[in-house]
């Protein structure tokens, strides 16, 4: 049954705000590309497995990084693989600089930009060296409002440095004796740029950005929340609060609260039942304790979600019972 929601949109409104056609063309391409493969086990599965891993969001795993930005969906997705991946990082407590949390979003999309880790680890270092130590929960919270938030927080920063400089984006002059009216900020000293711009001002030119960006910003009122409890804020204050704010966490969706950032029942069920069945594995994970967080530099060179599918089927279909073991252990 349709949703209320869905009932009072236009087909087109819903198609386009649920990026239908974006997972249309790339599930085209991709079966036009393996169409060898596909061919041995039909079109209309290989559409229903298509859309089951965009649904299940493991359709973003070693992907292009033009793809795992082009939805909401492939973000939030791709968000809550990494964390799901690498949540050991944190719970064994280790602490990693931003070269070496850049070499594990690699993993996943090995095309995935420096320039987005760098900005992530400026909201939790400020004005530290970008060597600096992190821990997993701090950057993995900065980068979400990052990367998910990307184009919002670009206007943001050009709003910011408008109104540092005196400017009021919002601020229309017309040429009549009225004009004086618009009051003017002066332009700010050095001093002036550590305080940051006034809160309430900031807020009326993120307003309208919001109406705007209605698929990529935090919610309005949560916006209104953090910044009517200062004064003034810097450009990085801002970004600290909205990465460490628990009602934007959930709205985004992608991750849990912090308290339970390092428990994922399902994913460590899974991971025990494969250790169990690979002869040998738990016997050195158990010798060396920290080879659990020690992911291989090397990404994966899968080219979609469906190789690695026909890759299993094929082994299992050539399996006689015993390589499949063998398979598992060597990789």
């Amino acid at each position: 049954m349709l949703s209320p929601e869905r009932l009072a949109q236009p087909d087109y409104e819903y198609l386009a705000q649920r990026h239908v056609l974006t997972y249309m063309e790339d599930a085209v391409c991709q079966l036009l590309e393996n169409r060898e493969d596909i061919s041995q086990y039909g079109i209309a599965r290989f559409f229903t497995e298509y859309f089951n891993s965009v649904c299940q969001g493991t359709h973003i795993l070693f992907r292009e990084f033009s793809f795992i930005q082009a939805t909401p969906h492939n973000r939030a997705s791709f968000l809550r693989a990494f964390w799901r991946c690498f949540r050991t990082v944190g719970k064994n407590g280790d602490l990693l600089t931003m070269r070496e949390y850049h070499c594990l979003l690699q993993l996943l999309c090995p095309d995935f930009p420096l320039e987005l880790t760098q900005k992530a680890a400026r909201i939790v270092l400020m004005d530290d060296a970008m060597d600096c130590l992190m821990s997993f929960s701090d950057f993995l919270f900065a980068f979400q409002i990052q990367f998910y938030y990307s184009e919002f927080l670009d206007s943001v920063a050009a709003i910011y440095q408008d109104l540092l400089s005196g400017k009021n984006p919002n601020t229309v002059i017309v040429p009549t004796s009225s004009s004086g009216q618009h009051r003017q900020r002066p332009a700010l000293g050095e001093a002036s740029m550590l305080e940051g711009v006034e809160a309430s001002l900031f807020y009326q030119c993120l307003e309208n950005l919001c109406d705007r960006h209605k698929y990529s910003c935090p919610p309005p009122a949560l916006v209104k929340e953090i910044l009517s409890n200062v004064q003034r804020l810097t450009f990085y204050g801002f970004l600290v609060a909205l990465s460490k704010h628990h009602g934007i966490n959930q709205a985004l969706g992608a991750l849990p609260d912090k308290g339970d950032l390092m428990h994922d029942p399902a994913m460590d069920e899974e991971l025990e039942r494969l250790l169990v069945q690979v002869p040998g594995l738990i016997s050195s994970v158990t010798t060396i304790p920290e080879a659990s967080c020690l992911p291989s530099r090397t990404p994966p060179r899968v080219g979609s979600p469906w190789k690695s599918l026909h890759h299993s089927r094929k082994v299992d279909a050539e399996s006689d019972g015993s390589t499949e073991e063998t398979d598992e252990s060597e990789t």
